[in-house]
């Protein structure tokens, strides 16, 4: 039987979380994790670096070619990274 005042150790890790300010980069490094699931296996072997800054996602790639066909989805490749993670933690993605 629980009591009524009681919290899930979820709810209390969040509010931890989010009291030290640790949230956003938590789920910076979720979305950072989240790209070769999202994008295969084939793409992440042309990512060199991914890095989130002022809430723009910048990826290095090797192929130029990659580079342009990414740049035509970056929309569906930002809200698919977003409903990964669960929150709207990037507005854009720069490719290099």
């Amino acid at each position: 039987m629980r009591k009524r005042n009681t919290e899930s150790l979820s709810e209390i890790i969040n509010q931890v979380l989010k009291i030290n300010h640790l949230d956003k980069k938590l789920n910076e490094k979720h979305l950072i994790d989240a790209w070769p699931k999202v994008l295969g296996v084939n793409i992440n072997m042309y990512t060199s670096e991914l890095f989130i800054k002022n809430r723009v996602l910048y990826v290095t790639l090797t192929s130029s070619v990659l580079r342009h066909d990414l740049f035509l989805s970056r929309e569906e490749i930002k809200l698919s990274l977003n409903r990964v993670v669960g929150a709207e933690l990037i507005k854009d993605i720069i490719f290099r």
